[in-house]
């Protein structure tokens, strides 16, 4: 809504233009008027709509035509006055001034006008019938009104007309020619309609419509009031009311009725409710509220937002089979501009086991979303009507910011949900196939059914018997690690193919490069343990690679069995990330079992030499 109103009045000379003005602010008829009143503002906390409005009189004897298009220019509204005893300054709307206005400008941009029908006091009867046919020339005129500068008769109505036209104006909302909605309008509606419809099935009852009314309006609606409001659908249209409630069409006929009858406020009301500027477009307001993210910290739903999105989860699962199918996630985002979330859901996310989203899988992919892009979350959110559905001043509510990472290390604890694990390791690895059996997905069951790839897998874990979100990345093998950010994570897990001899060669490069120095906890895993296991070039093996660097022997991983892969890898990845302090204390346990299975395997291979030599002296 707009901040100021800016009126200018136009017309013929002696037609009451300045007289107006000064009736106004002085309350009374002036006795003496200048040429040209100097230009007026009327403070916000005197106006009806709260808000400031400056009143300019143009005099044709005091400006020049270039001043006046300059004033049209400027104009919010402009008032054209006419003279009600002299049909010459009623012609004169038709052939000068509104063509003077809006003369060359497209339709939906031509500035709103008002007629102002002066000295009413002169005149028995009403010139509305000489008005009438300008006005349905003229799809910008908002209205009429006959008025006295002498009796002060209307003299405050004008203006508020005025102001109203501008910050309620009816060109966004209503086609007067086609005598409908604008499509706009109807969208903007039909989204409000869907948000309120709480239970989804394409009715408002009473207690939504009173839901609906509070919000909007900050009272309920008394129970004749609602009778009264569904009659008035119910005999205008054929399928506006319905087992008690209001339809869709019921809804859009209650609004364009309230534009036809001059209440565009209130249909105004509803939409800047709801979000909507004067072009019916979400505000960047709405969408996204003033959000703080401090460096070192990251972004998780709290359990409002959780409960918000469970609640809209149970809407929109029409059958209660516990899932969203490919219908229902489309009806679900039927209030967003477009679906904001592609084919590779379905490998980001755990699914049912018909392929369905389920309502963990969906929480998941917010979880996601709230981690890694807050600012479209918040987004996301509004298009939801979060701040209206769930009674909070924004989706910000539903988002808490973790406390900074450096502070978590130095305290040794940390209260955080969400842990990102990036997973590094040369082509061909297994990382892809790793992230997918994270969702419970085993290599044959990948291959049966591979979908859109996704970079990105999340999933819960149980650390400590808290449950906790792990996002793993895949990170490219081209990755030239640019930025500190690349290599950024709360654990790090790099895979290497136990059945290719160089696969091991870059992980050790990549580690030693971007990782050796830093506080970043990081897991080995050996993929492919299926395969025979290949012979390592010369230098140290991976276990001994892992022993001189302190870090814990390498995790053996396949996800080649018949059943869901194992899941001990991901809770040591996600116990990592939520106990970084601890790796030094936990790792000089690993390096003790570690040593304990070198000299095992030293023994061994003694006890195999010593067996051969007394063999062959047999």
């Amino acid at each position: 809504m707009k901040r100021d109103v800016r009126i200018l009045l136009l017309g013929e000379a002696q037609v009451g233009k300045t007289s107006l003005i000064m009736a106004l602010v002085g309350e009374e008829f002036p006795e003496e008027v200048p040429p040209r009143a100097e230009e007026i503002t009327i403070p916000a906390d005197v106006t009806p709509e709260k808000v400031p409005t400056h009143i300019v009189d143009y005099s044709e004897s005091e400006q020049t035509e270039d001043e006046l298009q300059e004033e049209i220019a400027k104009a919010n509204v402009v008032c054209v006055v006419y003279d009600v005893t002299k049909e010459a300054t009623i012609e004169k709307i038709r052939t000068k001034w509104i063509p003077m206005v809006n003369g060359g400008v497209e339709k939906g941009s031509r500035i709103p006008i008002i007629l102002v029908g002066n000295k009413s006091d002169l005149q028995v009867g009403s010139s509305m019938d000489v008005i009438l046919p300008i006005m349905n020339q003229f799809s910008e005129i908002e209205t009429c009104v006959e008025c006295s500068a002498k009796n002060l008769k209307n003299i405050s109505e004008l203006f508020y007309y005025a102001q109203k036209a501008v910050l309620h104006p009816t060109a966004p909302l209503y086609d007067p020619e086609e005598k409908q909605l604008k499509p706009a309008c109807a969208r903007a509606l039909t989204r409000i309609f869907n948000l309120s419809d709480q239970d989804n099935n394409q009715i408002l009852s009473d207690d939504e419509l009173n839901y609906f009314q509070k919000s909007c309006f900050g009272n309920p609606l008394a129970p004749q009031a609602l009778e009264d409001v569904k009659m008035v659908v119910w005999k205008n249209t054929t399928d506006g009311v319905q087992d008690n409630g209001l339809t869709l069409n019921g809804f859009l006929f209650l609004n364009t009725l309230f534009i036809q009858r001059g209440r565009h406020e209130t249909t105004w009301t509803i939409l800047r409710r709801f979000g909507y500027d004067d072009e019916l477009e979400l505000t960047d307001d709405y969408l996204y509220p003033q959000f703080r993210l401090p460096p070192g910290c990251s972004t998780e739903l709290n359990h409002l937002g959780y409960q918000f999105l469970q609640r809209l989860f149970e809407k929109h699962d029409k059958d209660q089979d516990g899932a969203l199918s490919p219908a229902e996630l489309q009806n679900f985002f039927s209030v967003f501009p477009c679906v904001p979330w592609g084919p590779e859901l379905y490998n980001t996310v755990c699914t049912t086991d018909k392929g369905l989203l389920s309502l963990h899988g969906f929480l998941c992919q917010w979880t996601l979303m709230a981690y890694l892009d807050v600012q479209h979350c918040l987004e996301c959110l509004g298009y939801l009507g979060y701040p209206i559905l769930s009674e909070q001043d924004s989706q910000t509510q539903a988002l808490t910011v973790t406390r900074e990472k450096r502070i978590d290390l130095e305290k040794g604890q940390t209260q955080r949900n969400v842990f990102l694990c990036k997973v590094l390791g040369a082509r061909g690895a297994g990382k892809s196939a790793f992230l997918q059996a994270f969702l419970g997905r085993s290599l044959a069951a990948q291959r049966e059914s591979p979908g859109e790839p996704s970079l990105y897998a999340i999933n819960t874990v149980q650390v400590n018997g808290q449950e906790k979100y792990l996002i793993l990345y895949e990170v490219s093998a081209d990755t030239k690690f640019a930025r500190p950010s690349d290599a950024a994570c709360d654990v790090a897990c790099f895979i290497y193919d136990l059945s290719d001899p160089g696969s091991f060669s870059y992980c050790a490069s990549i580690y030693k490069q971007h990782y050796v120095d830093s506080q970043i906890p990081c897991v080995f895993v050996a993929s492919k343990t299926d395969l025979p296991e290949a012979s390592q070039p010369p230098g140290l093996s991976p276990a001994e690679f892992c022993y001189k660097h302190c870090l814990p022997p390498p995790f053996l991983f396949s996800c080649q069995g018949q059943g869901p892969p194992g899941t001990a890898v991901y809770t040591k990845l996600a116990t990592a990330a939520t106990f970084p302090h601890l790796n030094a204390v936990e790792l000089g346990a690993a390096s003790f079992w570690l040593r304990v299975a070198l000299g095992a395997a030293v023994t061994a291979l003694v006890g195999v030499t010593l067996y051969r030599l007394l063999a062959k002296n047999k």
